[in-house]
């Protein structure tokens, strides 16, 4: 393919996230599995100070372990928001780079819960994954659980948690969770509402762990959700992938270290494997311990999850590739929908690669992008003009 055909892809990721590393991660192993033929990558690094930068060393782990100070290495850069004009431009010199699609890496807030998607909905470039709205839905776990439930797909009870209810009628605040239905007796899960990784997961078993726990969000998130605890579960997740013919893959149970599971199971246990050295393919969420497609597991709770992930992607009106997370209850037998990732660690490309129907890492790209230019055909083809009316009246 000739040089002027390759499609210039400027993949996005960092941000003003706790999860910036492990954006960090999932884009340097995107990077490292595209098609180079059909793509010319531009790696575009948002600090955590809220500023853009490209260059080379962005291709490189070892680049981000000398940060802050390596970035005087890059370009910094901005997006020029005209619709129509889709580049960047270098801060320094105004050089412009065009680009022709935007390939989100990110991970928490600001790059998974709608807000850069928008700012791409603005200037009209395609990007990659979940609309606006499916994000912003997604990334808080209430509203999720809420839309969702008003179509039948079963949920633990829950309920929300605010730090300015805390900080003001904390007392009422902790009596209103204990009278809510289904959350009267501890044990108890607290985790912050718009995150993911684990980050801030804690198990309560009274009012003062409960206490604690909360005020452990409140470093992270705004907002809290309290569940109740499923003492003896099993976590079933499964990716499911947009295009034109949306998918399952097959599904996997990870394996935590203390029935729960951590930052430290994700990201820095390295598989299982002690003392052993990761290839970047296997860092980020395809470093979990984990047991996919399990002969042990019966095919008929296999296919339910699966089929209820892609009844919950319709729903939603999801995009990319996504990971739905699961609980089945071991004594009941119950499985209820835990929470959806928009935009998982790894691209989840571990689950494809081990599906019945396999789909390798540069396919998963070669699909997220054509869907993103697919969306923004469709979008450029809707009417949003018809002149000047009630001005004139």
């Amino acid at each position: 393919m000739m040089e002027a055909n390759r499609k210039q892809i400027a993949v996005f990721f960092g941000g003003p996230s706790i999860e910036h590393e492990i954006s960090i991660l999932t884009a340097l192993q995107a990077m490292d599995a595209m098609d180079v033929v059909r793509y010319k990558i531009i790696p575009v690094y948002l600090s955590q100070a809220g500023r853009w930068y490209t260059g080379k060393p962005l291709r490189d782990k070892s680049f981000y372990r000398s940060l802050p100070g390596s970035l005087s290495s890059l370009d910094e850069v901005v997006l020029f928001a005209r619709k129509g004009e889709k580049s960047l431009r270098i801060v320094e010199t105004l050089e412009k780079i065009s680009i022709d699609a935007a390939f989100l890496c990110f991970h928490g807030a600001k790059g998974e819960d709608g807000c850069i998607q928008g700012l791409f909905e603005l200037t009209g470039i395609p990007y990659t994954g979940s609309s606006l709205t499916c994000s912003a839905i997604a990334m808080h776990k209430a509203h999720c659980k809420a839309v969702l439930t008003h179509y039948g797909i079963p949920v633990l009870p829950w309920t929300v948690a605010n730090r300015e209810e805390c900080r003001l009628h904390f007392p009422s605040m902790l009596k209103r969770i204990s009278e809510e239905a289904g959350l009267g007796k501890f044990p108890l899960f607290v985790k912050p509402c718009h995150l993911g990784s684990s980050v801030g997961l804690s198990k309560v078993h009274n009012m003062t762990e409960l206490g604690h726990a909360l005020a452990k969000v409140f470093r992270f998130d705004p907002e809290a959700i309290i569940e109740p605890c499923i003492e003896d579960l099993m976590e079933i997740n499964v990716s499911v992938i947009g295009g034109t013919m949306q998918r399952a893959s097959s599904v996997e149970v990870p394996v935590a270290s203390d029935k729960i599971l951590t930052y430290e199971d994700k990201y820095l246990r390295n598989g299982g494997k002690s003392g052993a050295k990761s290839s970047r393919k296997e860092e980020g969420m395809a470093n979990l311990t984990r047991v996919i497609d399990p002969e042990d597991l019966d095919a008929d709770i296999k296919t339910y999850v699966q089929n209820t992930a892609l009844h919950a992607f319709k729903i939603l009106g999801c995009g990319g590739v996504v990971r739905f997370d699961f609980m089945m209850d071991m004594k009941t037998g119950q499985i209820v929908f835990n929470e959806l990732n928009p935009l998982p660690g790894s691209l989840s490309y571990y689950l494809w690669e081990k599906s019945p129907e396999p789909l390798l890492y540069t396919e998963i790209i070669d699909i997220l992008i054509e869907e993103a230019f697919h969306r923004n055909a469709e979008d450029n083809g809707v009417q949003n003009d018809f002149g000047l009316k009630a001005l004139h009246s």
